[in-house]
């Protein structure tokens, strides 16, 4: 598999290691998501964008401007706000399903 998947947010759990392990090509956002580090990330051939902090959650509708294909994964405790779930494909938190369950079904998705 050759699909990439940015991650956003500081990722305590460890989904972006657990999606490379399933074979994805993950790239990271460190930094505030917004239209310029998600086109740095590789937003256009991007798979998924995978936010770990709901605080980046103003960057949903972003990533789908620049790519309506990519599929938004939310992984956290927190809520997501109103105007957020309208644009997000899955919205899982982390004391529900472990990283590795997670990642295997995205993997399993995506081909």
């Amino acid at each position: 598999m050759s699909e990439t998947a940015i991650v956003a947010g500081q990722d305590p759990d460890g989904l972006g290691d657990a999606l490379a392990d399933e074979g994805f090509s993950v790239t990271r956002i460190e930094d505030v998501v917004s239209s310029s580090t998600l086109e740095a990330a590789g937003i256009d051939d991007a798979a998924m964008v995978v936010l770990t902090d709901v605080g980046e959650a103003s960057g949903i509708p972003v990533a789908k401007e620049l790519n309506p294909e990519v599929r938004v994964i939310v992984y956290s405790e927190q809520s997501l706000p109103e105007v957020a779930t309208r644009q997000t494909d899955l919205a899982v938190d982390p004391a529900l399903l472990d990283v590795s369950v997670v990642a295997e079904e995205l993997a399993g998705s995506a081909q």
